[in-house]
Formats: structure tokens, sequence, C-alpha cells
């Protein structure tokens, strides 16, 4: 629960993330319903948003930022993008990203979760 709380925040913070597969895919189940909760501003709904992810910077990213962005949206607000193999143990690598993003970062320059030494 921790490690998805981080991925979260990491998410939410930079809008793109390289982690693995199945990791990507549990993230995707664990965002998704705290990123409808933002679309609307309510104290209710920021209090709840606090308690799942532990962060007020990334809660209040995606009440200001992140809300609003989706508003019209109905779901499907992340990508996965497989992005091949790690080169340690060959776990099957992928970019998590926002289907609506305002940066143009490229998953080149996307924070790296897994710590290669």
């Amino acid at each position: 629960m921790a490690m998805m709380r981080n991925l979260a925040a990491s998410l939410v913070e930079h809008e793109v993330v390289k982690t693995t597969v199945e990791k990507g895919k549990e993230l995707r189940r664990f965002i998704e319903p705290i990123i409808t909760r933002a679309k609307e501003d309510t104290l209710h709904n920021r209090r709840q948003v606090i308690s799942e992810i532990h962060s007020k910077s990334a809660a209040s990213k995606l009440f200001s930022d992140l809300g609003p962005r989706f508003k019209e949206t109905q779901g499907g607000y992340l990508r996965i993008i497989k992005a091949g193999f790690r080169e340690g143990d060959k776990a099957d690598m992928c970019f998590v990203e926002l289907t609506i993003r305002e940066t143009t970062d490229t998953p080149n320059e996307a924070v790296d979760t897994e710590e290669t030494s």
C-alpha cells in the first residue's frame, strides 16, 4: 500500500513514471478513482484523497490542476506504454503517464522509480 501511495504521488507530481508493468496496472486501479474524486473540489473529497495518498502537495495538485483538466473525461486517465525489459532481472518495464498532459516531457525524461546500480 505504501508503494502505491508513493507511485501515485510521483505520478501526480511528474505526470509520468517508469515502473514494471505489474505495478503500473495496479497503479491504474489505485489512482483512477482518486482522479475521479478530484474532479469535484469539496472538503470531503480533499480529506478522502489525502487519506489515500498521504501527500498534501500531491492532493493540492490533483484538485487545482488535474481535476479540472479531466473534468470532461469519463475515465481512462492513464496510459501504459511498454518500454522493454530491465537490465538486471529482465522485468517487463513500462511508462505510466496521464493521457492529457500539459508538459512536453518525452518518456525518456520520466521519473525512474526503479533503482538501478
